[in-house]
């Protein structure tokens, strides 16, 4: 194995500095990356985070792994190495000082009644909930207890059209409620804690990593069933961390990329009778493939099945659209060639879609330059 990249983490313990070497290695387009404490006895020193051989995979492993290791209070002792992955988020650090001290003061009963009037406007406007207030922004007011329109606004990712449309409605559940700081907020700076910050901050990294890492998990195992030994969208999820809807959507964003994903769409609709797909697919081509509703009633009836049938329903139905609109595409294409080409050659075999990138080929001296950037 050839040492793409190495540094030493410490932590400070009840007056004593622990140790351990973060490291990625490669070998023959196998990369592994991992954990090794010192003064810890075989074999329990070594901790392999991840082995395999594509890269973006490892990469996000890694990164994830890492954040877990630096919220525990670890810090690199070569900070310059992580000089990118360290300061990566950090614009803006006021305004996540704001929020991270709207999520550690958080009055939780105020909270689940706005977050209950968020429901029940989001149902008589037929919107989102997080189209109204996003759970960030219900916490900020809830810590900070705006009472004017100009406070509200000095709250971050509280927009104008926010505002101008909810902003007498959020205030309603603020007025009269006692607060014992002031605005503008410019004291949080002095009384949030500096090791209590970066401790959320790396926290926050974590989680970011972590679904980075589901996500080229994810990415590749669907891939792999595409081209042979097909695995449910159960499995998938299983194996990734990501629910089926998930999987579902990143199929449509890979097809639309070019993958073809043929091979796990028809092994998930195989419980579904013929005469449903062949009524869904003329459903798309009358109501057009925008919105699934109209479709789910041309083919089962105005009062289709109650939960949890009809999550599978329309489970199937995003299944079909992604193949309707494949072979529209692939319909559009010949008609355009048509006119120039009298004599139309077969079409491409639909099996075939773009390659994976599975990992750089990395020598020994070019590994370890790459070494440097791996944070």
């Amino acid at each position: 194995m050839t040492i793409v990249f190495l540094n030493r983490m410490e932590i400070e313990r009840e007056h004593e500095v622990e140790a351990a070497q973060v490291w990625i290695e490669e070998e023959g387009g196998l990369w592994v990356c991992g954990w090794n404490e010192e003064d810890v006895p075989e074999p329990a020193q070594r901790e392999n985070w991840y082995e395999g051989t594509v890269w973006n995979e490892m990469l996000a492993v890694y990164r994830h792994r890492l954040a877990i290791k630096l919220a525990e209070g670890y810090r690199p002792v070569i900070r310059d190495t992580f000089q990118e992955f360290l300061e990566s988020g950090q614009r803006g650090r006021f305004s996540q000082k704001l929020i991270c001290y709207s999520e550690l003061h958080t009055d939780e009963e105020l909270y689940k009644r706005m977050a209950a009037w968020r429901r029940v406007r989001a149902t008589e406007e037929h919107r989102a909930p997080y189209l109204i207030a996003t759970n960030r922004a219900l916490r900020l007011i809830v810590a900070f207890l705006p009472q004017t329109l100009d406070e509200l606004r000095e709250l971050p990712g509280i927009g104008e059209n926010t505002v101008q449309r909810y902003g007498a409605a959020l205030l309603e559940h603020t007025a009269g409620v006692e607060r014992t700081h002031t605005f503008p907020l410019d004291w949080v700076e002095r009384r949030l804690d500096e090791e209590e910050f970066e401790e959320w901050t790396y926290k926050g990294k974590e989680r970011k990593f972590k679904r980075e890492a589901e996500r080229v998990r994810a990415t590749r195992l669907l891939l792999e069933s595409s081209k042979g030994g097909v695995s449910s969208l159960t499995q998938i999820s299983q194996g990734s961390g990501l629910d089926r809807r998930e999987l579902i959507e990143m199929m449509e964003s890979l097809e639309k990329n070019g993958y073809n994903l043929e091979a796990v769409i028809e092994h998930e609709l195989q419980m579904m009778p013929e005469e449903q797909r062949l009524a869904a697919l003329q459903a798309y081509t009358e109501l057009g493939d925008s919105f699934l509703k109209p479709v789910l009633k041309k083919v089962y009836g105005e009062e289709p099945p109650s939960e949890p049938g009809l999550d599978i329903l329309y489970e199937q139905l995003r299944l079909l659209r992604i193949r309707y609109r494949r072979e529209e595409e692939r319909r559009e294409a010949e008609a355009a060639i048509l006119p120039e080409t009298p004599e139309v050659s077969e079409p491409a075999d639909e099996a075939s879609s773009p390659s994976l990138v599975i990992a750089p080929q990395v020598s020994a001296s070019a590994g370890r330059k790459r070494g440097t950037n791996a944070g």
